[in-house]
């Protein structure tokens, strides 16, 4: 199978958790980083293997974003990398799949399972910033997918929350995670390089 690399500017994860019992609050890592093994004419096999920055975590609030840096929650000094790493997949339909992985996050790792749908590949330029402007060295392939998982997060070590009446809870337990992936075709990147060098 080929091999195709993240875009990190066009890639990003998001989770979203209850509050209060009343509302969701959301969150954001653009810092993505991975690859994938992929082959079109298969979109039913997929190997995935990602890591995320977490200390870039940001929800749009600054002090909740310093607390989920906290030990009380992503404890980002001693955990600051978030990573998936696919280890088999079952067809769910043309291009979809559900994808199982061992997720390390907060120091724990675990298996989850990802919803995952494949939404082709295109041929498309690839836009660089040179001396004279922006140039299109393309054409390059891309390929995109979106996943979807919901996890525990007590799975995972995370367990600060706070009791309401009625049995609630300030901060939910399930925690629902969201990828957009946008990745590049290897072979693509390597012969623009190479383009690059000899020009």
């Amino acid at each position: 199978m080929e091999k195709w690399i993240f875009e990190p500017g066009h890639t990003d994860a998001e989770f979203k958790i209850r509050h209060m019992m009343v509302s969701w609050v959301r969150g954001h890592f653009k810092n993505v980083h991975g690859e994938v093994e992929f082959d079109p004419a298969d979109p039913q096999k997929l190997s995935v293997h990602a890591e995320i920055d977490a200390t870039g975590v940001w929800s749009g609030e600054p002090a909740r974003d310093a607390h989920l840096r906290t030990p009380d929650f992503l404890d980002t000094k001693a955990y600051p990398k978030i990573t998936f790493a696919s280890t088999r997949s079952e067809p769910r339909g043309q291009n979809d799949l559900r994808l199982y992985g061992d997720l390390t996050l907060h120091g724990v790792t675990k298996e989850i399972a990802l919803d995952v749908h494949c939404s082709g590949t295109w041929k498309t330029p690839y836009w660089e910033e040179s001396d004279e402007g922006y140039v299109d060295r393309g054409p390059i392939d891309r390929l995109g997918f979106e996943a979807e998982a919901t996890i525990d997060r007590f799975d995972f070590g995370i367990a600060w929350t706070d009791s309401l009446e009625r049995g609630g809870a300030v901060v939910g337990r399930e925690v629902h995670i969201k990828l957009d992936v946008e990745a590049l075709l290897e072979r693509d990147l390597d012969r623009i390089e190479e383009n690059k060098r000899a020009a």
